[in-house]
Parts: C-alpha cells; structure tokens; sequence
C-alpha cells in the first residue's frame, strides 16, 4: 500500500521543512479520511485525559477494598510498583504512537509487527477491561444517588444516567474533550484539597480532633495480610492506572498528535507520583485498614476512604461533599470509559475483528451504533442489585485486572518487534521523533513483569482455595491464548519478520502543522506567552 493511501509522511532530515503539499494523503483533514472520526481534540485535551481523565471511583472508591485487604504498607507498594510497569508502558506507547497515531492504536500496530491474531486478541481484551470498568462506574454513581435518596430504585438512577451519557456521546469528540479537560481540572483540585486536609488532621488541627500521625500503621498495622494482601492489591492498582494508556486511543482524534502525544506521556510520571502515590499515602495515613465501611459487606452504599476519614475527624456531614466529590469524578470516568470503549470496538470493527456495522461513523465523525454497544455494555453493573455494590464492585475489578496486565505485556512485546523491525529495515534511533527512555531495558522489565503479574494476582484464592475467587480471578487469563489460536488457525495468519513488516503505513502530519511551521520559519523559540496560546 503506497503512502499516500495511508496519510503517511515521509522522514526529512533535521534541516528540512515539512510543508503540506496537495498530495497529504488526508494528514490535514478534519475528518480522518481511514477511520471516519473527527479530528477534534486539542492538545490541552490530551493532556489532561493523561493527567487526571480517567481517575475516578476506581481510585477514591476501589482503593478502600485494596487499603481493606493488604493495609498502608502494600497500597504503597503496590501503587510504587505498577506505577513503575505504567511508566514503563507508556514510554513504549510514546515511541509507538507518535510515529503511528493510526486508528487502532496498539491493536493495529499488533497486527503489523507480530500478527494479525495478536491484535485481535489484545483488541478484545482490552474491550473486556472498559466494558468493566464501565460497569464499575455505573455501579458507583447509582450507589452515590441510592445514597443520597432511596426513593428512586438504583436500576432507575442507572437508566437515567444511561440515556444522558449516551446522548452527551453523540455530541461529538469536541463536546467530549472540553468536558473531559474542565472534569479533570476538578478533580485534581479536589485531591490536592484532601491532601492538604490530611496533613492538618494527622497533625491534630482539626478541632476536636486527636493528632494521629501514623497512629494506622501501628494499628491495625502496615500489613492487613502478608504477602497474600500484597498480591491482592497488585488486582486493585492494575485497575486504577488502567487509563493511562488511552492516550493511544484518542491520538487518531488530535489535531497534532506530533505535540500532543509525547507532551502527554511526560505527564503521566507526574500523574503517578502525584495522584496515585499520594492517594496511596494519604489514604493510609487517615483511615484504618480495618474499618468496617471499606468492605461494605451486602450494602448497596460504598464507602470511600476519604469519606471515612471525615467522619473520624468529626465532621459526619463532609461525607456529603465527599460523595459529591466522587459524583463528578464518575460523570469523567463514565464519559471516558464510553469514549475509549467505543473507539476500540469502532476501530476493530473496521478491521474486520468485529461486526462490521459497529465501525459506521456518521458525517459529524460520531461511531454511533459503537457508543451505543459500549454503553449496553455498563448493565453488567446491575448485579449490584443482587449482590450489593461492594461485592459487584470485588466481582468486576478481578476480571479487569487480568486483562490490563495482558494488554500491558502486549504493548511491551509490540515495541520490542517494531525495533527488532525498526533496525532490520536500516532505520537508527534517532530517526524517531520519540524516543524511549532505557530501551531495551524498559521495554523487557514490562513485558515480564506483566507476565508475572497476571499468574500471581490470584495466589491469594488458592490457600486456603476459594473456587469462586478462583475462577474470578483467573477466567479471563485463557482467553487471550484461545482468541489468538482460534484466530490464527481460522484465517490462517502468521508470524511477521522484521524486513517484511511495513514501517510507513499510518503516519500522519499534524493538522495544524502549517501554522506551526509559520510561527518557528525564524528558527527561534517561541515565548512563553505564545506556548500557552497555542496550546489553547
């Protein structure tokens, strides 16, 4: 396939010029003339889907039930060691993604550098984990309503806020960028303000309130359950940063992914360190391991740490604001998890990995029959009313956190074959207009660690053996293998080599490059005023 069918650009050397010419391929159209969507999102979108989008229930809910089963000491430490797998994974992503922010992202780029049964299987198991993350947060905004007022059943919150997420979806990616950028500010104004909260009430400034300083690491302890409640934790975290990879996804809708991309995976450590580390460290520092509300037993009501941490320092009516807090985290989180379920399942369907009528966008760039599946998918979240929200909560997150290691060790894997490729094709590093930090090192540590992780996140079920955790919490790992040889032995695919793998299908320029290139023709920096401008 030539470059022009596949809006690819071609390498210049350092002193040349990229200036859009007729024959673009489509690399300055809004609408992305392979996949149909619209190319909306700004780099400030972006960046901020990076930093903050997805943090949700997930984190301020979810992390109750990890604090819950392994104490402070293994929230931090796992939250440490997964945040290091995640930014190990987005470095490969960086790399990957600039050069080919392609519809498809990783699924696509599986397809090209190891084969095509490869991107089917990652494809599908990455839709397994939005389709619960979803119903997780679904499951949480209706318990938060049920909360507040009982007088509407949770299955009638969950209809109402089914019908307003799906149409707010149909409005467009724009509607969605500028939604998800004013979210997200939010919610890390909200945490930091809890940050600071927690320092003035471990340090006795609450009225009223006793200075507890690390009185939890003592009692009940560091430890809720050895290693087994380390294990169970690694489930919880993998869960929470699921996300931060989404940024691939949404490169096929930015305007200059070239900026945008790697500007938003150098936030992502900034992301780690900040948010989830200090989630993990204060939400040990204020609320014991022990406290009853974090299991929630059969209630349909789920209790956040931060929630529980108010209430001790006396202030029973600021769980409110907590609650009102995490109802705007959910409005996000619900948003994006539609958005990158839909744009998943449209980009496989367009090649042919599933149902073809599913890859259908409409003039404005909206996949709509997409949207809509992705979001019938969030019923899953009605177990709730049989089973409570804190155990539909438990059920959910186990047959997610399989699936993100999977998809992260293929991403890893993936990025080891495009070198392999990258160098058999006579290319040298320095040609990437991203590039890796620690290759191949990095890249190696992801891939095996994920691998580890998705056999020893349920060691805790098999002593004594529950086989209902059991089967919860290994279900999913199968899969991926019988998706891939089903796939493969079907269609009769097989295994690329280095030299036969195309490195130039699915480049594109950035859309606003011709502005880009008439404000630097001086070869000077642009001020700092005008960085900030532009970005707008």
């Amino acid at each position: 396939m030539s470059l022009s069918q596949k809006g690819s650009a071609t390498i210049l050397d350092d002193h040349e010029t990229a200036i859009p010419s007729k024959d673009d391929g489509g690399d300055f159209r809004a609408i992305d003339p392979h996949s149909g969507v619209k190319r909306g999102l700004k780099t400030r979108h972006l960046s901020m889907m990076a930093l903050a989008g997805i943090i949700g229930p997930g984190l301020l809910v979810g992390s109750g039930g990890a604090l819950h089963s392994g104490g402070p000491a293994s929230l931090l430490i796992g939250f440490g060691v997964i945040g290091l797998i995640a930014f190990s994974i987005m470095q490969s992503l960086g790399e990957l993604t600039t050069l080919y922010p392609s519809g498809g992202a990783f699924t696509d780029l599986g397809d090209r550098f190891i084969d095509k049964a490869f991107g089917v299987a990652v494809g599908w198991n990455y839709l397994i984990i939005w389709v619960c993350v979803l119903a997780n947060e679904y499951n949480v905004i209706s318990s938060v309503m049920v909360d507040w007022s009982d007088k509407v059943p949770l299955w009638g919150y969950f209809l109402i806020f089914w019908f307003a997420f799906l149409g707010f979806q149909l409005l467009g990616v724009e509607t969605f960028g500028e939604a998800e950028f004013w979210l997200a500010l939010i919610k890390l104004m909200g945490l930091v303000a809890y940050f600071i909260f927690s320092i003035i009430y471990v340090s006795g400034g609450v009225k009223g309130a006793d200075a507890i300083g690390f009185k939890y690491w003592h009692d009940p302890g560091p430890f809720a359950d050895g290693f087994r409640g380390v294990a169970s934790v690694f489930v919880f975290c993998s869960t929470f940063y699921a996300g931060v990879e989404s940024v691939a996804v949404a490169a096929t809708e930015t305007k200059n992914p070239g900026v945008a991309v790697p500007h938003s995976i150098r936030q992502v450590f900034i992301r780690i360190v900040v948010v989830y580390m200090g989630c993990a460290f204060f939400f040990g520092l204020t609320c014991p391991s022990n406290a009853p509300d974090l299991s929630g037993g059969a209630s349909h009501a789920l209790k956040s740490p931060m929630t529980i941490a108010l209430h001790n320092a006396g202030w029973a009516n600021g769980t409110h604001l907590i609650n009102a807090f995490i109802f705007v985290t959910c409005l996000s989180a619900v948003n994006s998890s539609i958005y990158i379920g839909s744009r998943t399942l449209l980009y496989m369907a367009q090649d042919g990995k599933a149902p073809r009528f599913l890859g259908w966008t409409d003039r404005r760039g909206v996949p709509v029959y997409a949207i809509i599946f992705t979001n019938a998918c969030g019923a899953l979240s009605m177990m709730n009313v049989s089973t409570g929200a804190s155990k539909a909560y438990g059920y959910i997150i186990n047959l997610s956190g399989v699936s993100t290691f999977l998809v992260w060790g293929a991403i890893s894997l993936i990025h080891i074959r495009f070198r392999a490729a990258w160098k058999a094709q006579g290319h040298s590093p320095e040609e990437l207009p991203y590039k890796s930090l620690w290759y191949p090192w990095n890249a190696y540590f992801g891939l095996i660690s994920n691998v580890f992780l998705a056999f020893v996140q349920g060691w805790s079920t098999l002593a004594p053996f529950d086989a209902g955790n059991f089967v919860d919490a290994y279900i999913l790992l199968p899969l991926f293998p019988v998706i891939y040889f089903v796939y493969k032995f079907t269609f009769k695919t097989r295994l690329w080599r280095p030299h036969e793998v195309d490195l130039q299908a699915g480049r594109r320029r950035d859309l606003d490059e011709a502005k880009e290139v008439e404000r630097g023709a001086d070869g000077r920096p642009l001020p700092w005023w005008r960085k900030i401008f532009s970005s707008l």
